[in-house]
């Protein structure tokens, strides 16, 4: 078994059930396509309730001084922002959407962009995306990536039927950042503790909340200007834990 494998397993299962979403999409009328894009909204809302859980844990609040687990999400998720911002993620991101869309041949008119923004945000945020890949670089087993996997093949399989092939171009983004952290984990070993997982966990639940509400068509929120805060929340975590 070779480092990198659950990522690529990860990879496969995004462009086959895509593959399957673009074939039924083609097939469901208009008013079928929004309410699937509603259903997803409201899903990526309820998996951010489950990620925003540990704000609450024993354990967390007993990692951190009191009164600060708020604090630190609030400060995570402000300087992520602000970092994001000035580096204009966003506007990268989307303008790399452009670029593919070209590339595919895509019509101008065609949901490909915030198809490749809203899937690459939704397969990258989460504690399995970095937990899973660096576990495979660590080679103590693919559990967590086939668990995301299967995750990930149902989302892309709904998120393509209605915003089409730019959910499958997604792989590009997720490839490198999973691959990333397949490195961290081959050559660092164990690098998290649980508070830290926790408050990566939380900001990821905060930057999913935005995801629902951008397709829910509720308010356009940059999310990947926050994904600097995946990094800032676990490193002011420590911070304050051994204050």
């Amino acid at each position: 078994m070779f480092v990198g494998l659950g990522t690529v397993i990860n990879l496969l299962t995004i462009i086959v059930g895509a593959a399957i979403g673009i074939a039924l999409g083609g097939r469901l009328p208009k008013r079928s396509q929004k309410m699937i894009t509603d259903v997803l909204g409201l899903i990526t809302l309820l998996g951010a309730t489950s990620a925003l859980l540990p704000l609450w844990s024993n354990e967390f609040k007993d990692s951190l001084p009191d009164g600060s687990p708020l604090l630190l999400v609030l400060a995570s998720m402000l300087i992520g922002g602000l970092l994001g911002t000035a580096l204009k993620i966003e506007k990268r991101v989307e303008n790399f959407g452009e670029n593919l869309r070209k590339k595919f041949k895509a019509s101008s008119d065609s949901p490909f962009v915030e198809g490749f923004v809203s899937a690459s945000l939704l397969f990258v945020i989460g504690p399995l995306a970095i937990l899973g890949s660096v576990s495979d670089g660590m080679s103590q087993g693919l559990d967590q990536l086939i668990l995301k996997s299967s995750l990930d093949f149902f989302a892309a399989m709904a998120f393509a039927s209605t915003l089409g092939i730019g959910v499958m171009a997604s792989i590009i983004p997720v490839g490198i950042y999973q691959g990333f952290w397949t490195i961290i984990g081959f050559f660092a070993g164990s690098v998290l503790e649980q508070y830290q997982i926790d408050a990566m966990t939380i900001s990821g639940g905060l930057m999913l909340v935005g995801i629902g509400l951008r397709l829910l068509n509720i308010k356009k929120i940059s999310v990947a200007n926050l994904l600097p805060a995946l990094v800032i929340a676990p490193v002011l975590a420590t911070v304050l834990h051994s204050i």
